[in-house]
């Protein structure tokens, strides 16, 4: 790799690995890394004192566009970037709560309640969506030049701001491939260990190195696990 530009979004559902993986290719390439800020970074101002899972429709909708905004802000920057998950990922998990329920994680009865009461305004969530879908699409074809999807093979971290149901996350994984496939941008599913991950990228990229990759992913590690 030369001077050449690239574009690079790391893919993946809850708890793959996207932060880790993505930070470690930026670490070990010298390509900055984009991000939105974490759910629970915008909660503090947006719904105080509440975690996803207690979210309401409306306040869901406000936490998606939230990070959109924060990932077009931060991918305007000249030069090139890898981009820890993309534009569409705020609409997949918004997509797979409208299949299975607001709370992924709640009880039979509670879904059945939430479902009768929600009727009134399912078709506005449903042509919002729909809508959503389109605008973050057509982004995402415009800006990235390839992805890379991380496969789960992690398990979940149950600590309240991600989904605690295991079907929903399949559901997510699965609709982001759809979405890849749909979008016919380029992309690659690399799995293994972080640095496996890492030499996978370096290597189907062809992108600079500007320090050993053990190296990279141990910086890497311990930058998110200090930011979380």
């Amino acid at each position: 790799m030369t001077d050449r530009v690239i574009h690079l979004a790391i893919s993946g559902t809850y708890s793959s690995g996207k932060s880790t993986t993505t930070e470690a290719v930026s670490v070990a390439t010298g390509i900055p890394r984009t991000h939105a800020m974490t759910s629970r970074e915008i909660l503090l101002d947006l719904a105080p004192g509440k975690q996803v899972q207690e979210l309401s429709a409306a306040e869901l909708m406000a936490l998606g566009l939230r990070r959109l905004e924060e990932r077009i802000h931060n991918e305007a920057l000249p030069g090139s970037f890898v981009s820890d998950g993309s534009v569409i990922h705020e609409w997949i998990y918004g997509e797979a709560r409208m299949r299975v329920g607001i709370n992924p994680g709640a009880g039979l009865l509670v879904k059945a309640v939430k479902n009768v009461a929600g009727l009134p305004v399912k078709r506005f969530y449903r042509d919002y969506m729909n809508a959503y879908g389109q605008i973050t699409k057509a982004r995402a074809k415009r800006i990235y030049d390839a992805y890379v999807h991380l496969p789960v093979e992690f398990e979940m971290k149950a600590d309240g701001h991600r989904p605690v149901s295991e079907p929903f996350r399949k559901m997510s994984d699965d609709l982001l491939i759809e979405t890849l496939e749909e979008m016919e941008i380029p992309y690659h599913v690399v799995g293994g260990t972080v640095t496996e991950r890492v030499r996978r990228i370096v290597e189907l990229f062809d992108l600079p190195l500007v320090m050993p990759l053990d190296e990279a992913v141990d910086i890497a590690q311990e930058r998110v696990r200090r930011a979380t």
